[in-house]
């Protein structure tokens, strides 16, 4: 047998490297803008071009390199933050592992130019695929310029794995935006296709805030501030009220590098329990400062995820702090310990007749006697049964067998108000038959043929809504219909201009109006949708078109499903035996009745056999 194990070539293991590091166009944005901040740059200016796909230049005003440090900085592991393995406990910098220019080369075409403050002139070197084409004198400015083109142009397997051009320029944005709001001292300056998307002068960092994300949001943030000797925290959280069913501005960072914590987060979320909704989520821009010996931010190539020493007093250091904050800005109900607690007594009146307190006792009352009210709800009185069960029928219903089943209602006296109860005690020596449904919350209990069928209402109407509005659409625009008072929703800048990229597939689904001020303006709306659930649905659009990576041409049915989600949050009237023999065609109808588009289960059979077991005993 010969021998099997080699050692790759060096423009391979690059290549492998590479997949590590450079993900997309957006992680090459991130490592060479955190080199410019790390060079000491005041000044960094973006220029993408096709998402990135074609072109990224980064521009810098920082201290730049020598002839030697030009050619260095690409080779693998050549850093200049750290020269030996203490070092990695005490960093300060951004980028250390002298892997993400080495990791760019492999797989692109790169053009550095770059100049020190005391040079007359600088140094241009052209890399090809990890080989160096061109190295020469020129003449530029002080700091460094890379353009990186062609990016996966010799991993054209990579290159196709890459989304649609407005999911991957959306992952740039986001990169910038956490730069640049973890660094509000530095001017940045923004441009795609050669149109300048912003410009961000020096400033504080509320101020920063508002400019990335939209100058609404200047009068939402509440400050937070506490320094310990574990962490100090600064920052803000967003009001309450602003809070979101979908993640979006959750921010944090520890000195100064963005990172991500599902943990912190639910630490932040348990400060504003009771102030928002279960499902939402609050916004928050929070920096930590940590000693860099407690912490581990090797952990993830991406440096996104962090380790803490002591995560767990930080957790509640920062649930602290956030709670602090909302009471002092009267957000939440904060304690008064210096108020007495002690019940206030009344002083009695000397001038005042005393009574004796007076029990009135009910001669009458016998605690042996069993009322033989029947719990059944008064709306289903007098409905009449023969539409219904003929209804059943057509679905393959048994009306002999259901009328010959003794249903027990699910209702208790307690679940209906004074006036239905005293109806229904005065209804109950005239009620007669038997319900042939049964509605519990969301579901609703029907007999069938083999014994008990239960369906979810709630995700029938849902897939009602998506298959009829699926087959409308493929031939013509949804119908809409004009509001009166027009639906207003305020938007992130990222949100808007993301609905501005789908206006016209908007507007075919339903939704017509303008954008103005930071805010959505509605005109018209789908006419399946309910007034009260337009504004959950556009955050579900929202969430839909801007965190999931769709495809262009699966964008409608996602949308039409978000539509159809929350069209099934409508209150339709289920009293009645027509409402529901309605319902009940409508689903089976549908070419699929059993599941929802989104895969969750509709019809569940309960087989007498079943039930019968439980009473063998």
């Amino acid at each position: 047998m010969g021998d099997f194990i080699r050692l790759l070539p060096e423009h391979i293991a690059n290549q492998i490297a590479a997949g590590e590091v450079i993900q997309r166009p957006a992680s090459v944005v991130k490592e060479l803008i955190e080199n410019s901040v790390d060079a000491g740059a005041s000044s960094i200016e973006l220029h993408i071009k096709d998402s990135g796909k074609t072109l990224i230049h980064v521009v810098d005003n920082g201290k730049g390199m020598s002839p030697l440090d030009a050619e260095l900085c690409f080779q693998r592991h050549a850093t200049s933050k750290i020269q030996k393995a203490e070092d990695l406990f005490h960093l300060k910098s951004k980028g250390f592992r002298g892997e993400a220019l080495s990791s760019i080369v492999a797989i692109a075409y790169v053009e550095l130019k770059t100049r020190q403050k005391d040079a007359e002139t600088g140094t241009k070197v052209v890399i090809e695929g990890s080989e160096i084409k061109l190295k020469e004198e020129c003449v530029c400015p002080v700091g460094t310029s890379f353009k990186v083109k062609n990016l996966f142009f010799n991993v054209p397997a990579r290159r196709n794995f890459l989304k649609k051009d407005s999911t991957e320029f959306r992952h740039i944005q986001e990169e910038f935006e956490r730069i640049a709001l973890a660094h509000p001292d530095i001017r940045f300056i923004f441009t795609h296709n050669g149109k300048e998307l912003l410009q961000l002068q020096p400033g504080v960092l509320k101020k920063r805030i508002a400019n990335v994300l939209g100058e609404n949001q200047l009068d939402r943030l509440i400050p937070v501030e506490e320094s310990t000797d574990i962490v100090k925290i600064k920052g803000f959280v967003l009001k309450p009220e602003y809070s979101r069913k979908t993640r979006g501005d959750q921010f944090f960072f520890v000195n100064n590098r963005f990172f991500k914590s599902s943990y912190f987060h639910h630490a932040v979320q348990r400060a504003f329990e009771n102030l928002i909704p279960a499902k939402n989520h609050p916004g928050y821009f929070l920096f930590f400062e940590v000693d860099p010996s407690k912490i581990d931010v090797n952990v993830h190539p991406t440096k996104t995820e962090i380790k803490f020493e002591d995560e767990r007093s930080i957790y509640a250091i920062l649930t602290t702090a956030v709670k602090l904050s909302l009471g002092k800005y009267n957000i939440a109900p904060s304690l008064d310990f210096d108020v007495d607690t002690t019940f206030d007594i009344p002083l009695s009146d000397p001038n005042r007749e005393v009574k004796v307190p007076k029990i009135n006792v009910d001669e009458n009352y016998n605690p042996f006697h069993v009322s033989k009210t029947k719990l059944k709800p008064s709306s289903f009185t007098g409905a009449k049964q023969d539409n219904f069960s003929s209804a059943i029928n057509k679905q393959g219903f048994d009306k002999e067998h259901s009328n010959s089943v003794d249903w027990e209602e699910f209702y208790s006296i307690e679940d209906l108000s004074d006036s239905e109860q005293l109806q229904l005690i005065k209804e109950e020596e005239r009620e007669e038959g038997t319900n042939q449904f049964i509605i519990k919350g969301n579901l609703l209990f029907l007999p069938s043929r083999s014994g008990l069928m239960v369906i979810h209402y709630k995700r029938a109407i849902e897939q009602i809504v998506y298959e009829e509005l699926q087959q409308r659409f493929i031939h013509q625009p949804i119908h809409s219909q004009s509001v009166l008072f027009p639906f207003e929703k305020e938007l992130t800048n990222k949100e808007l201009e993301c609905w501005r990229e789908n206006e016209k597939l908007l507007n075919q689904l339903g939704f017509k109006g303008e954008i103005k001020d930071h805010q959505l303006i509605l005109s018209a709306i789908p006419s399946v949708l309910g007034s009260e659930n337009v504004l959950d649905c556009i955050d579900d659009i929202i969430s839909t078109l801007f965190h999931k990576d769709i495809d262009k041409g699966d964008i409608a049915h996602y949308l039409i499903l978000s539509i159809a989600k929350s069209a099934s949050k409508e209150e339709i009237s289920l009293k009645d035996k027509e409402a529901v023999e309605g319902l009940v065609n409508r689903l089976f109808q549908c070419q699929e009745h059993n599941h929802t588009s989104s895969g969750l289960k509709i019809i569940e059979t309960i087989h007498l056999d079943e039930i019968y077991k439980n009473f063998k005993n």
